[in-house]
């Protein structure tokens, strides 16, 4: 029997699937976060922003956020585009990412909007990869960014025109200049509500950083604030002593506490 795929705008069963992330009854921590996301993804809804859901047979299997790009905490910059940040399919989704995507394409024409633009990946990780996109229409238009050397994995902004009268989107442009303060550590920490990972690890530093009382000074930057993104064009960031941390994944506590640690070292 052949699977039976549908896709539809976020509804109210649907939300705790998409606000853990599909990480469904695995922590008390990825819930409190799937509560503020979903706090955030409810007020920016007026704005046009659009949850695609994908059930195969009626059970959950992935999802999609479009955002207008004039309100997209995680970038790129543009006017007049449908922005996704985060396609995600699990394993037995077969069909449903390609579906997910012509209902962005939907949305897009619906809105108004004369393009979609996301950034793919060219790694051999299972996130956003740019091939995928590619194979579904989506052209390069800006060069790829590097990543890490280790690895090779590039960030490749990638579009889909709807209209011929629309300018290109650019990726960010970091913008951080550290700022010493004399005997105490300081931590520049870039986060967004948008994206789970950066949520929750903005509170664990939160968390982590009060440990030291008055050792620490903790500067908080919210890519949500439209001003702050622009200012600084940093979507996600934790810096220590103006050197950046980080492990892909949420960063976990006992990282950052050996760094604040390292930090405080003579």
């Amino acid at each position: 029997m052949k699977p039976l795929i549908e896709i539809r705008d976020m509804e109210t069963k649907d939300e705790y699937f998409v606000g853990t992330c599909t990480h469904v009854d695995e922590s008390e921590e990825i819930d409190a976060c799937a509560r503020r996301r979903l706090s955030w993804l409810q007020k920016l809804h007026e704005k046009g922003l659009r949850v695609k859901v994908a059930t195969i047979n009626g059970s959950h299997t992935g999802f999609l956020y479009a955002i207008p790009i004039e309100c997209s905490p995680w970038g790129p910059l543009g006017h007049h585009l449908l922005v996704i940040p985060c396609l995600y399919v699990l394993s037995n989704g077969q069909k449903a990412g390609k579906a997910l995507l012509n209902a962005s394409e939907e949305e897009a024409r619906r809105q108004g909007q004369k393009g979609i633009v996301t950034i793919g990946y060219r790694h051999d990780f299972w996130f956003m990869p740019a091939g995928f996109f590619e194979a579904n229409g989506f052209v390069e238009c800006a060069q790829a960014r590097w990543e890490s050397s280790e690895t090779k994995s590039a960030a490749v902004l990638l579009w889909k025109t709807l209209d011929g009268g629309v300018q290109a989107p650019t990726l960010l442009r970091p913008d951080y200049r550290f700022r010493p303060i004399p005997g105490r550590v300081v931590i520049d920490l870039f986060w967004n509500t948008f994206c789970q990972t950066s949520d929750m690890e903005a509170q664990r530093v939160r968390e982590v950083a009060a440990e030291f009382g008055d050792s620490v000074v903790l500067n908080e930057y919210c890519a949500d604030d439209r001003a702050v993104l622009l200012r600084h064009q940093i979507s996600r960031g934790i810096y220590v002593e103006g050197h950046e941390i980080g492990w892909g994944y949420e960063a976990p506590r006992e990282g950052i506490r050996a760094a604040i640690v390292q930090a405080l070292s003579p």
